[in-house]
């Protein structure tokens, strides 16, 4: 089949990140056949062929199925990218592409505390707090869902930039272990990591 084989196969592997394809699956055409046809020998064949190339098309048309929805998109990424007016970048992991994508729909609309709130939220994949100080003309983006610098904060940055009123300056504080959170470890335990790692384990 030129289709499932050239087409399909430029646009899923373009690129040389995992593909979320299903694995391919043969399907057993003999089966539906009267067994007088079991014996046949170019029957057999036959079928073999045909049920590989059936077992190609459901898997094509599941990989099509999936580019619809961005949690499993893959290939398809570039075009929600494109819809939403965001850098194609194709060399890129698909979870940092699926996070801008989700943070780009959720900063859609008036500019709100609890947007900031979605926006660090769809980035970081954990917990956000938001506090203002607008006597100052500011306001603090605090993690506290997750430990540590989030990945992809050079896109979350710009993100906030886009959405945020311009008069107001904006920073991030982070969240880290301290040594009262780490009493249920044993020093051997911790010894074996750098105090980075053990300041987010």
């Amino acid at each position: 089949m030129s289709y499932s084989k050239n087409l399909y196969a430029e646009a899923s592997y373009g690129s040389s990140q995992e593909s979320m394809r299903d694995e391919i699956i043969e399907v057993d055409l003999m089966k539906y056949l009267p067994t007088y046809w079991h014996e046949i020998e170019q029957m057999k064949v036959l079928q073999e062929i045909l049920g590989k190339n059936l077992a190609e098309v459901i898997a094509f048309k599941q990989d099509l199925f999936n580019q619809m929805f961005i949690e499993t998109a893959t290939w398809g990424l570039s075009r929600w990218e494109k819809i939403f007016d965001l850098p194609i970048e194709i060399e890129k992991n698909y979870s940092f592409r699926r996070e801008r994508i989700k943070a780009k729909i959720r900063g859609s609309g008036t500019t709100t505390k609890q947007l900031i709130i979605n926006i660090a939220s769809a980035f970081s994949n954990g917990e956000v707090e938001v506090i203002e100080y607008p006597n100052e003309y500011r306001f603090v983006v605090k993690f506290v869902g997750v430990k540590g610098v989030p990945a992809n904060m050079k896109d979350l940055t710009s993100s906030i930039e886009e959405v945020k009123p311009a008069h107001l300056a904006f920073t991030f504080e982070y969240t880290y272990n301290y040594w009262n959170n780490l009493k249920a470890y044993t020093w051997s335990a911790l010894s074996i990591h750098t105090w980075d790692k053990v300041k987010v384990i």
